[in-house]
C-alpha cells in the first residue's frame, strides 16, 4: 500500500505570500551586504572640508550681522523721530485747546450781552459818540475772532497731519524691529551651525583653526605692549590716521562679538567705527555704508587708516596699517587680531580723511 501512493509535493508561495518571501529574503541579502562591509557609506569630511563650511556659515553669519546693524540703526532713527514728532503733537494739542478754550470764553460773553439789537442800543445810549466808537472795537474784535477761528482750524489740521506722520514712523519702526529680529535669528542659527560643523574637528584642528592668522597680531600686540606704543610698520599720513591706527593697536585682543562697538568687545564695523571715532570722525554703522563714507582708492594705493572691505556683498572691513596687513575682528571665537589683507577676496578701500 505505501508504495503506491502518491510522494508529498514541495509547497510552493504564490501571490502576496510569495512576494514577501522574496521581500525578506532580499532585505537579508542586503544586510548581509552591510556587515560584510561591502556597502558604500557616506565618507567623512576632511579636516580642510570642515574649515572651509565653517568659514562660510561665518561668512554668512556676518552678511546677516552687518543687515542686522543696519536694521538696528534704522529702527532707531525711526523711533527717534517718532518721539520727536509725538512730543511736538502734545505741544500742538495743548495749545489748540487753550486756542479753543479762550474762543469759547469770548463766544460765551457775546452771547450773555448779545440780547440788544445794536440799533436800539445805539437809541438808548446816552453818549452815542462813546457808543459808535465801542462798536468799531466789537467790529475788530469780531475780525480778531474770526481770526482765531481760522488760527485754530489751522492749527487742528496741522495736528492731524502730526498724528498721521507719527503713526508712519511707528509702523516703519515696526517694520524694522520685525527685520531686526529676523537678522537676529539668522546670525544665531548661522553661528550654531559654524560649531557645530567645528565640534566635529579634534582638539587640536579646533585650536589650529581658531589660531589661524593670529600669530602676527599676537607677536605685534606683545611689541605694542612692550613699547607702549602702536607698533605700525608704515606712517599714518595725518594725525586723524594716526590716531585710528593707534585705537585699532589697542583693541588687539579684545573678542568679536557680533554686534558691539566696543570699548571692551567689536565686530568688524564696530571696530572700524570706533577707531575712527577716537580721531573725531563720524562714521555710518554697517560695512556697505561705510564703502561710501570717503574717497575709494585703489589697492596699490592704500595707506595706514584706510577702510579695506572684503566679499563681493561687502561683508567685512579692516583697518589698514601697511604692509599688506590690517587690524580687524574676524569672527566669534577669533580677537581682534592682525592680518594680511589677502587673506579674503577683496572688494575695495576707502579713505576717510
Amino acid at each position: 500500500m505505501a508504495a503506491h501512493r502518491k510522494p508529498k509535493q514541495q509547497r510552493t508561495f504564490g501571490g502576496s505570500a510569495g512576494r514577501t518571501a522574496l521581500t525578506l529574503a532580499l532585505a537579508g541579502a542586503a544586510t548581509a551586504t552591510a556587515f560584510d562591509g561591502s556597502g558604500h557609506a557616506e565618507p567623512r569630511p576632511t579636516p580642510e572640508q570642515l574649515k572651509a563650511k565653517a568659514d562660510k556659515l561665518y561668512q554668512e553669519a556676518e552678511e546677516a550681522t552687518e543687515k542686522y546693524n543696519g536694521a538696528k540703526e534704522a529702527a532707531g532713527r525711526a523711533r527717534k523721530a517718532a518721539e520727536e514728532l509725538r512730543d511736538e503733537a502734545a505741544r500742538r494739542t495743548e495749545r489748540l485747546n487753550a486756542s479753543r478754550n479762550a474762543l469759547g470764553s469770548i463766544a460765551t460773553a457775546q452771547y450773555r450781552a448779545g440780547g440788544l439789537d445794536p440799533a436800539v442800543q445805539l437809541a438808548l445810549a446816552a453818549d452815542p459818540d462813546s457808543y459808535l466808537a465801542g462798536a468799531e472795537l466789537v467790529e475788530r474784535a469780531g475780525a480778531r475772532q474770526a481770526a482765531t477761528v481760522t488760527g485754530i482750524q489751522q492749527q487742528a489740521r496741522e495736528l492731524a497731519q502730526l498724528r498721521t506722520e507719527a503713526g508712519e514712523r511707528l509702523a516703519e519702526l515696526q517694520a524694522h524691529q520685525a527685520e531686526l529680529a529676523r537678522h537676529r535669528t539668522t546670525v544665531r542659527r548661522k553661528l550654531a551651525a559654524a560649531e557645530a560643523v567645528l565640534a566635529q574637528l579634534t582638539a587640536d584642528q579646533r585650536t589650529a583653526y581658531a589660531a589661524q592668522d593670529g600669530a602676527s597680531g599676537s607677536r605685534a600686540a606683545r611689541d605694542a605692549g612692550r613699547s607702549g606704543i602702536p607698533a605700525a610698520p608704515v606712517p599714518a599720513p595725518n594725525p586723524r590716521a594716526a590716531q585710528a591706527v593707534a585705537y585699532a593697536y589697542g583693541a588687539l585682543g579684545k573678542p568679536y562679538v557680533w554686534g558691539a562697538t566696543g570699548p571692551s568687545s567689536y565686530d568688524c564695523s564696530g571696530l572700524t567705527q570706533a577707531a575712527w571715532r577716537s580721531a573725531g570722525v563720524s562714521l555710518p554703522r554697517t560695512t556697505y555704508t561705510q564703502i561710501n563714507a570717503g574717497r575709494s582708492v585703489p589697492r596699490s594705493q592704500l595707506a595706514p587708516g584706510d577702510l579695506v572691505f572684503f566679499y563681493s556683498g561687502v561683508s567685512h572691513v579692516g583697518l589698514y596699517i601697511g604692509a599688506g596687513q590690517m587690524i580687524h575682528a574676524p569672527r566669534p571665537g577669533a580677537p581682534v587680531r592682525i592680518a594680511p589683507i589677502d587673506q579674503m577676496p577683496f572688494a575695495g578701500a576707502t579713505r576717510v580723511a
